[in-house]
């Protein structure tokens, strides 16, 4: 369709592989469009054209969530790699709304960024808690009919924000706590402003909720229906216990085959672990690795080959992002750019396309249940129950800090295993129905 737009740009983009083939063109048309707006607003700084023209492109009603990620990530490519007159920059799209001045709303994200950056929280983290940030001044400018600053507003809009979660929108518990917890951030980490009297604020409640665990059977039927790298994925989940992100996110020294054990790294609440490598999966896991090895080789004959190192290790060890320890077991099938440094690197395997194999393989398997790529985990903890493991080495190999969250799983051990009979049961036993 746009194939004759910059064609030059979009033979980097091709030979490089930095996207998909069919979305080359659709890049390439951001940037073209971008070349145009800037002529049109020659008076606007240089470093403001690409903010100006998010910021254009934004309110259009046509314009998705993902076509503004691509805009964005296409100005990324053009500016800081294809042109390579600069660093690549970090690009943010700012949700400048209803006359609300750069000041007000993104300088406010900028730091709140900053602070969480500073703090070593996720990128998962970082773009939840900007995005509830946002939602959050949206809500009460609407709700005030005026240009309420960030500075201004307090405790009682809080309670208001987070009490419309509950009552109008009615979130789980878990979605308004995330909420308070970046609001939170925000006000005593950002602002400086002390929350008081959020104990009268109207919650979300939860009761009690068993996990949803597979039999046996069912993961082996499962398991059947996935092939290849996926495979070894849902494997690792279900016989480590890993969470989705940490087996994503697994390097190649985190695997130690002559122990049989797998460390995951700076998991949830910054904690490591070490939990069991299964013996089923070390040769395909070891053939696995040859594979990424050698595309890890292509990636440095080719001038990349280097992956995001945590805690800034990559300043304090330059080279060693290069490293074949340092690399991802489970890489990308494409290179990416990265959010922080604008650097092209091979990322981990996106989480989404875990998430789609579990989902198609639960749906050709006819199981009637909400299966999510969690259920492994819940799954490999119930089953070592049964097969008689001690409720405190399970709590280790899970990484839990209290033993009480380890013991949901008994309570499911008792429906599986240990269930009373029926009433009904006794009273027709041994007669016909």
């Amino acid at each position: 369709m746009f194939s004759n737009v910059l064609p030059e740009f979009q033979k980097f983009l091709a030979s490089r592989k930095l996207v998909p083939e069919k979305n080359v063109p659709y890049y390439a048309r951001w940037v073209s469009n971008f070349l145009d707006f800037s002529n049109k607003n020659q008076d606007i700084n240089c470093d403001l054209q690409v903010e100006a023209f998010l910021n254009y492109i934004k309110p259009q009603k046509d314009i998705a969530d993902w076509q503004m990620q691509q805009a964005k990530e296409a100005l990324q490519l053009y500016i800081g790699h294809f042109l390579k007159d600069s660093p690549a920059p970090i690009l943010y799209i700012n949700s400048l709304s209803k006359g609300e001045t750069y000041a007000d709303v993104t300088q406010i994200l900028s730091k709140m960024r900053e602070a969480m950056r500073i703090k070593h929280y996720s990128y998962k983290t970082e773009r939840s808690y900007i995005d509830w940030a946002k939602r959050f001044y949206d809500y009460t400018f609407d709700v005030k009919k005026k240009n309420a600053k960030f500075n201004e507003l307090d405790s009682s809009d809080v309670k208001d924000f987070l009490g419309h979660l509950a009552i109008k929108l009615r979130v789980s518990s878990s979605t308004q706590n995330q909420a308070f917890n970046a609001l939170l951030f925000l006000f005593r980490d950002v602002l400086k402003i002390g929350l008081s009297g959020m104990d009268k604020t109207v919650r979300a409640k939860r009761g009690l909720r068993l996990p949803v665990v597979l039999t046996v059977e069912e993961v082996q039927e499962l398991f059947k229906h996935v092939k290849g790298n996926y495979l070894l994925i849902l494997q690792l989940l279900y016989g480590s216990g890993l969470r989705l992100m940490e087996a994503a996110r697994l390097r190649v020294k985190d695997i130690d085959f002559n122990s049989n054990m797998v460390f995951v790294r700076g998991s949830k609440q910054d904690k490591d672990r070490s939990t069991m490598l299964p013996q089923y999966i070390k040769d395909k896991l070891r053939l696995h690795l040859e594979e990424v090895r050698l595309l890890h080789e292509k990636d440095i004959k080719t001038g990349y080959g280097e992956v995001y190192l945590p805690d800034a290790l990559g300043n304090k060890y330059p080279g060693a992002g290069k490293e074949w320890y340092w690399q991802y077991v489970f890489p990308a099938a494409n290179l990416s750019i990265d959010p922080y440094s604008g650097k092209i690197r091979r990322h981990h395997i996106g989480e989404k396309s875990i998430q789609n194999t579990v989902k198609n393989a639960v749906k050709k398997a006819g199981i009637a249940k909400h299966v999510s790529v969690h259920t492994l985990r819940h799954s490999f903890a119930t089953h070592l129950l049964i097969n008689g493991v001690n409720i405190r080495e399970i709590q280790e190999l899970l990484g839990h800090k209290n033993v009480e969250t380890t013991l949901i799983y008994t309570h499911v051990l008792r429906d599986m295993s240990n269930a009373p009979k029926s009433p009904l049961d006794n009273l027709y036993l041994n007669k016909p129905c």
